[in-house]
């Protein structure tokens, strides 16, 4: 999950992506690669804001060691011995942007970001800790958000972590979050040890609730797939385990009524929505089964459409299709810092886009992460 390169490149900040030809003349304008900052856009004079971005708490990863959380990762349990390698060597490469923040500034001012809303490793979230432990490693990662945001207040803003296998723990740290350290939501995994977040046995219903009622952001990110036998090997637990899992979450949340009952929860959801907001038309099309509309009688897309999706489809035609399709006031730029199955030009991404407006364009860009997260920077 973290930056490639070309296969004659030895430098882990270089990037050699298949637009940056055609974008050569200047819409493209920041890599990861070390350069002179590049010049702000001209497409963009309000912030440019990235929704989607990670860090890494090594203090707290000193603290989980003690219940082995490589053994309850699914990115590690469901990959073969040579992805298990290459992932240790990234992460090893990538620690100083995972977790220095000056390094973290640089290479924002390198892709032209003004803004990072940070949320925490995935590989933090330690659902499968004793509930009472998830909840004290929760909130020490949570107190190093608020403290890295604390030293760049206007660069960076937070997202916390819940300990989601309780979902009493959970509403007491969520609200410590928000009303305490001052973070604008939680980031949140797409099941919890296996069990789907709208599964009754965890009662997530009322975490739900308290997200609505405190008009907190919820910021949906998968950490692999949680049944990918098949998917061992050439890295698939990522490429398409991730944007699997997404996709049935989300579908929980809509066929199972929850974005019925909370239809004003603030949902962002990563790598672009995973596969249904490609495929939309498949869930309104089985609609019409009589054991599809158990509890919903609205077709499944209305509630789609209540979603917010970040920019990472690395494709300016499918970024398109996703903005046609679910508007262009719901999608986000995200880069997915600083690992390899992120985009390392977001702002070149979305400056070739085909007929997407200047307007539309400071909205992508930043206007609506703005406008969703009340920044005022």
């Amino acid at each position: 999950m973290l930056f490639t390169c070309g296969i004659s490149c030895s430098n882990p900040l270089h990037s050699h992506g298949r637009r940056s030809a055609a974008l050569a003349a200047g819409s493209r304008k920041a890599t990861t690669a070390i350069k002179p900052k590049a010049k702000k856009p001209t497409a963009t004079s309000a912030l440019v804001v990235d929704v989607h971005c990670h860090h890494f708490n090594t203090s707290v990863a000193q603290k989980a060691a003690v219940i082995d959380p490589m053994q309850h990762e699914f990115t590690h349990i469901f990959s073969n011995d040579l992805t298990r390698e290459v992932n240790f060597k990234q992460v090893r490469d990538r620690a100083p942007q995972l977790s220095d923040i000056p390094t973290r500034i640089r290479d924002m001012d390198k892709m032209g970001v003004d803004v990072q809303v940070v949320s925490p490793a995935p590989f933090q979230y330690y659902y499968f800790a004793e509930p009472d432990f998830g909840l004290e490693l929760s909130k020490s990662v949570n107190d190093g958000i608020a403290n890295v945001v604390a030293q760049f207040p206007k660069r960076l803003v937070g997202m916390g972590t819940v300990p989601l296998q309780n979902a009493k723990l959970a509403i007491k740290e969520l609200e410590r979050a928000v009303n305490v350290l001052g973070l604008k939501g939680v980031e949140i995994g797409t099941n919890v040890n296996g069990k789907d977040l709208t599964d009754p046995s965890l009662g997530l219903d009322a975490f739900f609730a308290k997200a609505e009622a405190l008009g907190a952001v919820l910021f949906m990110h998968p950490n692999g797939f949680s049944h990918a036998e098949r998917l061992k090997d050439h890295y698939l637990n990522n490429i398409i385990g991730n944007p699997l899992e997404t996709t049935i979450a989300v579908s929980h949340l809509i066929f199972d009524g929850f974005m019925k009952r909370f239809p004003k929860l603030k949902i962002i959801l990563a790598h672009s929505g995973g596969y249904l907001a490609h495929y939309w038309a498949r869930m309104d099309h089985g609609h019409k089964r009589p054991d599809v509309r158990t509890v919903i009688t609205t077709k499944p897309s209305k509630y789609l459409e209540k979603f917010y999706f970040d920019t990472i489809t690395f494709d300016p035609a499918m970024l398109q299709s996703l903005i046609n399709r679910f508007g262009v006031d719901h999608v986000m730029l995200g880069t997915d810092y600083p690992y390899d199955m992120g985009e390392t030009d977001p702002v070149g991404l979305i400056s070739s886009v085909p007929k997407l407006s200047r307007a539309d364009a400071k909205m992508v860009m930043g206007g609506n992460a703005q406008k969703l997260f009340k920044l005022k920077l």
